[in-house]
């Protein structure tokens, strides 16, 4: 069976063909930097980072593209509070956003496109929208005339008049230049009371700032063209963001956005979408002084990446009891490799692995990216190798061949690593992976690292284990890997 994605656009499942034979093109929406991220956009990014990786590992060659929208009214908010400029706020949180990506191994995307950094294209895609009677100009303003475009609602699944019905409440009443209620914002006259917190950009409407929608658009065009395979994004941008991106990029080159949609579903708090609008959100940084980052991984994909899930303490207990089992299975060759007297470490091909474990976990993750099937098969593999670590610690042996552990905790690691699964070192209270030591700066604990690589190449085994042993004493510790790689935390 070859891979099936639900496909929103279809609302069913959908066999997966990308436009290129073996390649695929990602476009997903980033975060609007103007606060820290909290545990929804944790879900969103650590759901696509496993569809990327789960593509990658099916010999796909994938390109990953996530924006960073710098340029919104909620950015301008927060600068005029803290009597900043929309540019100083952004390189804040997008600094932020990085470093929680980074502890939450979310791999980095190939390109992070700025709204800043496409402002001719934008204009020149506002202008195109105009010449061709689907947006107009007024008083320094540029909508979107919706009524124009006649597939207005077919990602949303909703008649014009349904959505107009939908937003009573939310359609602005203080935008009468509007010729329709849903009529959106391409370009944003810039107000006297705006210029203290950013530089208006010129253009042939006056000076202003693009709106939220044409940003994407322009962006998705500048950076892969017409059309990509895959646009993803959190359930809450399928309407209005992604209905708009589709009227505003289609109406203009008259080809499909995108051939693929797809949306993960939200994080609830007592019943309630995580939101930082309702008040009720955790951030990222604040839940990592808690719990381990794999921990927080774990939690997210414990369940099918469309369904919400609740976010309890019980829920993270159980998390937090479920990676340890895995933690224990991804460390087995580095615990027990020298007792075995076998060389768990030297990497496996990838025809040497445990073929049947891999094909049920590649079965599952074909249907929809099946994260729970997938661990599945990963909590078998680490709870037989958890069996084999009770034997050997209160047996002191095992009747298990050294060939069969080797194969069964190499494939453990393989598959974890689809899922962004590491044994990452746990995160101290404070948020930080290491605390501070004087006697050792990180260049010099890399070069004892090298020193002991090269002692155990030759088979110094004393001289590895005396450097093993000075690096634990002053409480740094080593985790070898498949392939001769070693890691280490304080």
């Amino acid at each position: 069976m070859g891979l099936k994605i639900y496909n929103t656009k279809a609302r069913q499942k959908v066999d997966f063909t990308p436009l290129e034979p073996g390649k695929v093109t990602i476009y997903c929406c980033g975060v609007t930097v103007y606060d820290y991220c909290h545990l929804g956009h944790a879900r969103s990014y650590i759901v696509w980072d496993v569809v990327r990786r789960y593509l990658t590992w099916r010999n796909l060659d994938v390109r990953y593209v996530q924006n960073f929208t710098d340029i919104d009214d909620k950015i301008l908010r927060r600068a005029q509070a803290e009597h900043s400029s929309m540019g100083t706020v952004a390189e804040r949180y997008i600094a932020a956003y990085r470093e929680d990506m980074a502890q939450l191994n979310i791999l980095a995307a190939d390109a992070y496109p700025r709204a800043t950094e496409v402002i001719p294209q934008i204009i020149a895609l506002i202008q195109a929208l105009i010449d061709q009677g689907y947006a107009y100009a007024i008083d320094g303003d540029v909508y979107y005339a919706v009524e124009k475009f006649s597939n207005y609602g077919q990602l949303s699944g909703r008649s014009l008049d349904q959505m107009e019905a939908g937003a009573s409440g939310r359609v602005k009443d203080s935008e009468p230049k509007k010729r329709h209620p849903l009529d959106f914002a391409l370009w944003k006259a810039a107000k006297p009371s705006e210029l203290n917190a950013y530089t208006p950009w010129e253009s042939p409407w006056g000076a202003g700032r693009p709106g939220w929608h044409i940003e994407c658009s322009a962006m998705v065009k500048q950076t892969f063209g017409d059309t990509i395979d895959i646009h993803s994004g959190g359930m809450d941008l399928t309407f209005p963001h992604h209905e708009n991106e589709i009227a505003q990029s289609e109406a203009s080159t008259h080809k499909p956005l995108a051939r693929y949609w797809m949306h993960n579903g939200f994080v609830n708090i007592q019943g309630e979408k995580m939101s930082k609008s309702l008040g009720n959100f955790t951030t990222i940084r604040d839940l990592l002084t808690q719990v381990e980052p794999m921990v927080i991984r774990l939690f997210v994909l414990q369940a099918s990446y469309r369904k919400p899930i609740d976010f309890t303490d019980e829920a993270v207990t159980s998390a937090q009891n479920s990676w340890q089992t895995l933690r224990e299975g991804l460390v087995f060759g580095d615990r027990w490799g020298e007792t075995l007297m076998g060389n768990l470490l030297e990497p496996l091909a990838s025809s040497q692995l445990d073929s049947g474990a891999i094909g049920q976990f590649n079965q599952a993750m074909d249907d929809d990216f099946n994260t729970p099937g997938g661990l599945a098969v990963l909590f078998e593999l680490a709870k037989k190798l958890q069996k084999e670590t009770n034997l050997l610690t209160h047996a002191g042996k095992t009747d298990t061949p050294v060939a069969v552990l080797k194969q069964t905790w190499q494939t453990l690691v393989a598959l974890a690593e689809v899922l962004g699964l590491v044994a990452l070192p746990p995160v101290a209270p404070d948020g930080a992976t290491d605390s501070s030591n004087p006697g050792l700066t990180d260049l010099e604990i890399e070069d004892l690292i090298q020193q002991r690589q090269a002692a155990r190449k030759a088979k110094n085994y004393g001289e590895g284990d005396r450097i093993r042993d000075q690096l634990q004493g002053l409480g740094i510790t080593l985790i070898d890997q498949p392939g001769g790689k070693t890691t280490w935390h304080r």
